[in-house]
């Protein structure tokens, strides 16, 4: 099987598995893959979204049903539920839509939000507008980055799986390293 079509077969269930784990690398490499004609970048985005807002509503309910009694569990969690609780009493909105970009904050805060007052339509609205807003920027960004690429080495047809095999280790890379310091 090449590249392309196992791009093409598996792609959009990456991107679902990817953006359930959080991993923008996985949105990245996708929206490189749509600008390359495997997947398609409305496609891409759709399940992103899909993946990005499923992810966050486990923690949700988490904190919403277990929180405080999980926190006293395992007290090592105190201290960054703290640092939510008061990032988000200081930015409250722009945190809750951006909080994908945030490495740290992707679970707790969710969980922390679980433990407030907020009414859960309304943590879904705005996780369901982060999600969005999240997906349309990095898969344009994989997208764009294809572009620029395109441009800068002409036909990426001889690099392509060089390309994305770089791109994919790099990822894992960072990916491994954000986990271990969080």
């Amino acid at each position: 099987m090449t590249l392309p079509h196992f791009v093409a077969e598996y792609g959009y269930w990456a991107v679902l598995g990817g953006t359930l784990l959080q991993a923008e690398t996985v949105l990245l490499l996708a929206g490189f893959a749509a600008h390359r004609g495997y997947l398609d970048l409305p496609t891409v985005v759709f399940v992103a979204v899909a993946g990005s807002f499923l992810a966050n509503q486990p923690w949700f309910y988490l904190g919403r049903v277990r929180g405080p009694a999980l926190l006293l569990r395992f007290p090592q969690y105190m201290r960054r539920a703290a640092r939510a609780q008061a990032l988000l009493a200081k930015y409250h909105l722009p945190l809750i839509v951006t909080m994908r970009f945030v490495m740290g904050l992707r679970t707790v805060l969710p969980f922390v939000l679980g433990m407030s007052s907020m009414p859960t339509l309304r943590f879904e609205m705005i996780n369901f507008a982060g999600a969005a807003f999240w997906s349309v920027m990095i898969g344009a960004g994989g997208y764009l980055f294809g572009h620029l690429l395109e441009r800068a080495l002409g036909d990426l047809a001889h690099y392509e799986e060089i390309l994305l095999a770089v791109l994919a280790v790099g990822g894992f890379v960072y990916w491994w390293v954000s986990r271990r310091r969080s």
